[in-house]
């Protein structure tokens, strides 16, 4: 893993689980870690749900807005995390692929979407501790 490890998070729609995913990470891992989020389709724009969901947790991803995946995004990356896209997502020797099945927040409102969001904080702090760990002085 490079001093600064790179992650890329794909969902199809980019629109949720992605781009929650991303803003944990940079929240809570800092410039420690670089970021990137995608989806194989994405949508116009993010999920209201989730953008209440991450408000209340005090990060806002309203400004945020739904990009499509490229090759070139995956090449980038060391470690890429997908979350229902299936086999959209190019494969590159040498790079780490995770798979983290959670529901879909589309057409939910924002208490279906809270445990959603929860489940994808413990799943990047536990990333995070893998492959970004504080510094110990």
């Amino acid at each position: 893993m490079p001093d600064k490890p790179s992650v890329l998070f794909v969902c199809v729609h980019n629109a949720g689980r992605s781009q929650m995913a991303a803003a944990w990470l940079t929240h809570l891992a800092g410039d420690r870690v670089e970021v990137r989020s995608a989806g194989s389709a994405p949508a116009d724009q993010v999920n209201p749900a989730a953008v209440e969901a991450m408000r209340e947790a005090g990060i806002d991803i309203s400004a945020e807005t739904p990009k499509v995946l490229t090759v070139d995004a995956v090449k980038e990356s060391d470690v890429c995390v997908t979350m229902g896209c299936g086999d959209t997502c190019p494969v590159f020797p040498g790079k780490r692929y995770l798979d983290w099945a959670l529901d879909d927040p589309a057409g939910r409102g924002v208490a279906a979407v809270r445990p959603i969001r929860d489940e994808i904080r413990k799943r990047v702090e536990d990333l995070i501790a893998e492959i970004a760990p504080e510094p110990t002085a």
